[in-house]
């Protein structure tokens, strides 16, 4: 099993150099919800539909004061081992003995104040808004291991009026460990509320981003903020 290994002046220069290629790719990071933020580990499920996901969710972390961890799969972070430094750590889901060790490191993780130990338990990236979601049971043994509180949160990437992209994140309640179907209606529940999402109404901005031409025009002719 790869373990994180955040911090570090490589770790302080991976941290700048997400948040400046987020700031620079999309026009702001938008968040509807509340982010907990009482000091206590809790579990954070999402789903997983795109290449940037593992950034926005680094930036998510940032923005919410959370220690954030990341399941990962081990090829994957064996072929980018940069990961570790944003708090990624390893399991083999085929190898039941890894699986069990990337699952007690976890828990042990989620002791630590202010820690997000953070899965994708979709396993792979399937495309935004398609239902049923099809969830792995890792998030419900993990949970229920950890006696960790639950947080499901829905990513979507979504082009408005604007020249570039906005990140939307919806935060759903918090809960406690249950079974597998407690987590698939958890984040049904929030990614369909944000796939009805037609504008920023209701969200808040916590990552300024870059903006488009018409913008940057706007702002010259004192037209925009």
């Amino acid at each position: 099993m790869i373990r994180a290994a955040k911090g570090g002046p490589f770790g302080w220069a991976v941290d700048r150099y997400i948040g400046w290629k987020v700031r620079s790719t999309f026009r702001g990071l938008w968040v509807r919800g509340e982010l907990p933020s009482d000091g206590v580990g809790r579990l954070v499920y999402l789903n997983h539909s795109n290449w940037w996901d593992g950034f926005v969710l680094h930036q998510l972390c940032q923005v919410a004061g959370w220690d954030g961890y990341c399941l990962m799969d081990e090829e994957n972070l064996r072929r980018y081992p940069f990961h570790t430094k944003m708090g990624a750590f390893s399991i083999r889901k085929q190898d039941a003995m890894s699986s069990l060790s990337s699952l007690r490191y976890a828990k042990e993780l989620l002791r630590k104040p202010h820690a997000a130990v953070c899965v994708f338990p979709e396993g792979e990236h399937r495309p935004f808004g398609v239902h049923p979601l099809q969830l792995e049971r890792g998030v419900e043994l993990l949970a229920r291991a950890a006696k960790a509180e639950c947080v499901p949160i829905a990513i979507r990437y979504a082009f408005f009026e604007h020249e570039r992209p906005d990140v939307l994140l919806e935060v759903g309640a918090p809960h406690e460990a249950g079974p597998l179907a407690r987590f698939q209606s958890g984040l049904e529940s929030v990614v369909r509320r944000v796939s009805e999402a037609t504008g920023l109404e209701g969200f808040t901005r916590k990552v300024a981003g870059a903006r488009g031409v018409a913008e940057r025009w706007d702002r010259a002719r004192g037209l925009g903020p």
